[in-house]
């Protein structure tokens, strides 16, 4: 499972907290504001409710009084409904009501021993609040408040303050977004800088004044990519000095095994093997060194001229014997490219020995739109080779698997190199129709 981003932590905590305290304010404003509601109608209800009783009190005064017309006479809208209980007798205006449940047993019990109170209830899933009033002459006088609107209210509120909450997670969010992305912009800085040393651009530092609280991480880094530098160059110096003074005994090593060579038929069969052995080895150790010296050579800039590619090309697939009709230019590729002469056709023409020694053979030649490539017979490159296979003294599966020997381990760095000093690179791929593809882009080098 992949880890979760820093960025993505981070405005996921942004989020989490805003949500959190938006939720919390929500909920105090949501009760508080409830409870406001809640008991200023409820004063409301007990005023009306205590000036209807003292109206049905005084209608009932009189002498055989019409109970049904005083009711009537109170003026109670229609979210209010009026009970009188007198003479062991439940009394109301209208028929849609159950007297004799409607008033719970114990806000009739309160208010039978004379005492005023309110009670909040349901009926038929409506809030409601039923008010009591002692009346004269043992009488109760009851007043149902219907809460129904209160309660549309409040939800309409808590809808609101659901949406506010939302919004100002996600305003939550979006601010921990932005604010890590400025916070991490110094970091990918670091990042670009550590990928530009990488391709090899020795000469990248950061500017330690650009983001003063990393100034000591700027300054590390620098000094690492300063003693890298100063290492790749001891490395460099050491491998141009070691092979420039390798030369000269192997100049000699190598007459001396000729003049043996051209001996060889009067020796012994057993001399003879070890002779030819001695010279293989010698021719070997010939390349290495030809090759240490290339790479010692490979950080000098690059000598560009005008350099007609195809032509080029033709002329390398020419002299290792292949066939012309194995050259293929792209109807896109220019004719003339500014590149250092020496450097492609070294490149091109390790990318052919390769294909010859361990891919069966090439296939195909291509000058194209900026870049080369060489397809091979052979068993291609598997995914997890394909990045390391450029590095130095590396041999990829074909080699081992054909046993050979002759090889260095530094053609195809060294074509890397060669692309890497014209601000390319080089790369290999699955060839379509078999084998592998290897690739060379030369940004920049069409005239």
């Amino acid at each position: 499972m992949r880890p979760i981003g820093l960025r993505a932590r981070v405005s996921a905590a942004f989020a989490l907290g805003a949500l959190s305290l938006s939720f919390c304010i929500s909920l105090v404003s949501y009760e508080s504001t409830r409870n406001t509601l809640f008991a200023e109608r409820e004063r409301t209800a007990v005023r009306a409710t205590y000036y209807d009783a003292a109206v049905v009190n005084a209608g009932l005064g009189g002498r055989d009084p019409d109970v049904l017309e005083v009711l009537r006479s109170l003026d109670t809208g229609s979210d209010r409904y009026v009970l009188l209980h007198r003479d062991g007798q439940w009394h109301s205006r209208s028929a849609d009501l159950a007297a004799d449940t409607a008033v719970p047993p114990s806000l009739q019990e309160m208010t039978a021993q004379g005492e005023a109170g309110a009670q909040r209830v349901r009926r038929d899933g409506t809030p409601a609040l039923i008010v009591g009033v002692p009346l004269s002459g043992s009488a109760e006088f009851y007043e149902i408040i219907s809460l129904e609107e209160l309660e549309r209210t409040l939800q309409t509120l808590a809808l609101v303050l659901t949406a506010v909450a939302i919004m100002v997670a996600a305003g939550g969010a979006a601010v921990g977004w932005y604010v890590t992305r400025h916070a991490l912009r110094p970091l990918a800085t670091v990042a670009d800088a550590a990928r530009d040393i990488a391709a090899g651009d020795l000469t990248t530092r950061l500017d330690p004044d650009t983001e003063p609280d990393l100034a000591a991480l700027s300054a590390a880094f620098n000094d690492m990519a300063d003693q890298l530098a100063r290492r790749l160059e001891r490395d460099r110096r050491f491998a141009a000095d070691v092979s420039h003074e390798l030369r000269s005994p192997l100049q000699t090593l190598e007459a001396a095994a000729s003049v043996i060579e051209k001996r060889r038929e009067h020796l012994d069969d057993r001399t003879a093997a070890a002779v030819g052995l001695l010279t293989a080895e010698i021719d070997r150790f010939q390349a290495l060194v030809n090759d240490l010296l290339e790479l010692a050579r490979s950080d000098q800039p690059v000598q560009r001229e005008a350099v007609e590619l195809p032509q080029l090309a033709e002329r390398v697939c020419r002299s290792r014997g292949l066939p012309a009709g194995l050259l293929e230019v792209t109807p896109d590729a220019a004719a003339t490219w500014v590149v250092d002469r020496r450097r492609v056709e070294q490149a091109l023409g390790n990318l052919i020995d390769n294909a010859i020694r361990y891919g069966g053979g090439p296939t195909a030649v291509r000058v194209g739109n900026g870049f080369l490539e060489v397809d091979d017979a052979g068993p291609g490159v598997a995914a997890v080779d394909r990045a390391s296979i450029f590095d130095r003294f590396v041999r990829g599966p074909a080699a081992h698997a054909r046993g050979d020997t002759t090889g260095t381990g530094l053609g195809l760095a060294i074509v890397a190199e060669h692309a890497a000093a014209h601000g390319g690179c080089a790369t290999v791929t699955e060839n379509p129709a078999g084998g592998a593809r290897f690739r060379i882009d030369l940004p920049g080098s069409r005239q």
